[in-house]
């Protein structure tokens, strides 16, 4: 008797032991399932890494830091209790909660907020010490600043990809480097982007922009063309393509009839040094020596010659009567 009942203790232990380990294994499994991208994320944020921008869950929403207003359309959501409310700002800022009814979050962080409606929900004793979040789900009173090598202020409502604020403020230059930072509200460090050679084809360029973002937008590297070219200054690097010296002198108006060929030099920065390059343009326009590539800061001058410069300062009549004069001298 004493032994059945042994059995059939042990036997009710290890059923019950079986059916909870079963339980456990098909909601860690249904866990696996259902832990997919989070909601309104796209295909490249969901296929990020999380050593990629795409992975750090503030990048996908407004930060704490960001002030609410009126039309803002906010989640409301307890900790570990079941209550969730989902409504947006009325005109006056205001929004009405389950328990507590209106409360005042017109220019409020999100943090701030979160911290007046913990309080409203304990002193109404309806819980002990509610862990309040809330997530902004759209909003209105929202705009991005684009600064630097373009200046414009985009509305942006809920989000935007960084390819279409950036077209809608007119595209990169060719000035503008396609590296540019976003300063986001909440965010410590600014989110640094490359943007690649084509934005129409960057993958990066994906990434969502929100309201109040700042996008900097720094200047492209540039070399420094002086001496005798039709036109002198800052011609930017192309970041599509290597630029050679040929392509500058292209760019800058070809070079003067003045212009020493054989003594161009190539000033170069390397590390806390300047090292000087002659070259030889007519050979490299001829093919016979190598057209070099330029790295960013490269200053490229061209000396003139004496002759040629004070025979251009005449010009074709002042030249012409230089040579009658000649003639006439030799003559006698």
């Amino acid at each position: 008797m004493t032994g059945n009942f042994a059995t059939g203790v042990f036997a009710a232990v290890l059923i019950s032991f079986c059916g909870t380990a079963a339980t456990g294994l098909a909601l860690a499994q249904a866990g696996a399932q259902d832990s997919g991208p989070l909601p309104g994320a796209t295909a490249a944020q969901a296929a990020a890494s999380p050593a990629t921008p795409y992975a750090n869950q503030s990048m996908l929403y407004p930060g704490d830091d960001f002030h609410l207003g009126a039309g803002d359309l906010i989640s409301v959501h307890v900790f570990m209790q079941e209550y969730s409310q989902t409504a947006r700002l009325g005109s006056d800022g205001s929004v009405k909660l389950p328990f507590i009814g209106s409360v005042p979050l017109d220019g409020l962080t999100v943090r701030a907020a979160q911290m007046l409606i913990a309080e409203r929900l304990r002193a109404g004793g309806f819980y002990k010490n509610p862990e309040v979040t809330i997530q902004v789900l759209d909003t209105v009173n929202g705009s991005v600043i684009v600064t630097g090598e373009v200046h414009a202020i985009v509305p942006v409502s809920t989000e935007r990809s960084l390819r279409e604020v950036l077209l809608i403020a007119g595209g990169l230059p060719a000035t503008a480097s396609h590296t540019v930072k976003i300063v986001r509200p909440g965010m410590v460090e600014p989110i640094v982007v490359d943007l690649g050679t084509d934005l129409a084809a960057s993958s990066t360029a994906s990434l969502p922009i929100h309201p109040h973002d700042i996008i900097q937008i720094s200047r492209a590297s540039v070399v420094y063309v002086l001496g005798a070219f039709q036109r002198q200054g800052a011609v930017p690097l192309d970041q599509a393509a290597p630029l050679t010296l040929l392509q500058v002198a292209a760019l800058s108006g070809g070079i003067n009839f003045e212009g020493k060929y054989a003594d161009l030099r190539l000033i170069r920065t390397v590390g806390t040094e300047r090292k000087v390059v002659k070259v030889d343009m007519k050979k490299v326009r001829n093919g016979r020596a190598p057209d070099p590539v330029l790295q960013a800061n490269d200053i490229i001058f061209l000396p003139t010659e004496d002759m040629k410069a004070v025979m251009k300062g005449l010009g074709v009549g002042g030249v012409l009567g230089i040579v009658s004069l000649l003639y006439t001298i030799h003559s006698f």
